[in-house]
């Protein structure tokens, strides 16, 4: 299973937040920092305020920030913000036609459910040390 670029680069600017929680930081220096493009950075940074991992501010020393402490916002936070739902196969999580006759299924909802487990385990305060 492979995350996309949206789950790797968001959780770099996210982790990257959590080094200075105390305060905003702007996108041009996240951008530059963790070497992604601007306009990338804001599409990815304004999904996750849509689901309330970081907060904006507009003005002089404007940026973002956290919305809430790093030891409490998980890695499974910031992949479900950007990617929806960890699902290992298309099917899973969804109704399939093929469902009550799939042999396979049980392996890729456990699978799944490991995953989120795992990653939920995961905060962004443990990744700065």
């Amino acid at each position: 299973m492979k995350f996309s670029s949206k789950a790797e680069y968001g959780l770099k600017a996210m982790v990257n937040l959590a080094k200075d929680e105390t305060r905003t930081k702007n996108i041009k220096l996240i951008a530059k920092e963790e070497t992604i493009s601007i306009k990338y950075l804001e599409r990815l940074l304004n999904d996750l305020r849509k689901c309330d991992l970081v907060e904006s501010f507009k003005g002089v020393n404007g940026g973002y920030a956290l919305k809430r402490p790093a030891k409490k916002i998980s890695v499974a936070d910031v992949v479900i913000a950007l990617e929806g739902p960890i699902a290992p196969m298309k099917c899973v999580g969804k109704t399939c036609r093929m469902e009550h006759q799939c042999s396979s299924k049980i392996v890729w909802q456990i699978l799944g459910t490991q995953i989120e487990k795992t990653l939920s385990h995961i905060k962004l305060s443990d990744l700065n040390k």
